[in-house]
């Protein structure tokens, strides 16, 4: 049976405009990006079967293109269709939340942060430069690194910290692993940088480390 052989009001596409996207489980919503199945299944039951495979959605959604592609039912097309819908997703919401005071709350400036860098398959060390009143100057992202870091340089941080005018930093980088927990080396270059910053009278206010979840903040941790 295929879709069009359901109850209409049991369709995705008919459900979603009826109760709205809320209504609609993942797999609904993986169908009506799909719009086909494959020979014997639904648009849903192959949508199904590659939560099933990845998963999950956050596996299917961060899949590379060789692992996606190589899916049943995928292919290149369908792989540069998603990343052009997640990434006009990241800009809006990059766009809402820019659109306000990116540190009204930690929860508020974690979430612009994660947007900005989970997901990247390697370390990415980025700066949040601000003025006297903490308001955000730029964003910048400084160092990128292999799969298991980036080397980050303190006379290059404080140069760019001089360039902006900056009063205040707040730094973050991505843990391409998921983990979320800073190492031995993260404690180090996050106090050589603040030592260094200390100079010219610049306060560091957090470090936050974007992986699974809600990531972690120096700050919130006494490690600043």
């Amino acid at each position: 049976m295929t879709i069009k052989d359901w109850p209409e009001d049991e369709r995705p596409r008919e459900k979603m405009l009826e109760r709205g996207p809320g209504a609609l489980s993942d797999a609904e919503l993986l169908a009506i990006f799909l719009r086909t199945g494959v020979t014997g299944r639904s648009a849903v039951d192959l949508a199904r079967d590659l939560l099933a495979d990845f998963g999950g959605l956050a596996g299917l959604l961060a899949a590379d293109q060789r692992r996606f592609c190589a899916a049943k039912g995928l292919g290149t097309a369908k792989y540069t269709q998603l990343q052009a819908v997640l990434e006009l997703s990241r800009r809006y919401l990059l766009t809402r939340i820019s659109g306000q005071d990116v540190l009204t709350s930690p929860e508020a400036t974690r979430d612009y942060l994660k947007m900005r860098l989970y997901g990247s398959p390697q370390e990415v060390f980025a700066c949040l430069f601000l003025d006297n009143r903490h308001r955000v100057i730029r964003y910048d992202e400084l160092f990128h690194g292999t799969i298991d870091g980036a080397s980050v340089h303190p006379r290059e941080v404080v140069r760019r910290v001089i360039e902006t005018n900056a009063a205040a930093v707040i730094f973050a980088h991505n843990h391409p692993s998921g983990v979320a927990e800073p190492s031995q080396a993260d404690l180090r270059i996050t106090q050589r940088l603040k030592d260094a910053l200390a100079i010219i009278e610049v306060r560091v206010l957090d470090h936050i480390i974007v992986g699974e979840g809600e990531g972690t903040s120096f700050a919130e941790r006494g490690l600043l």
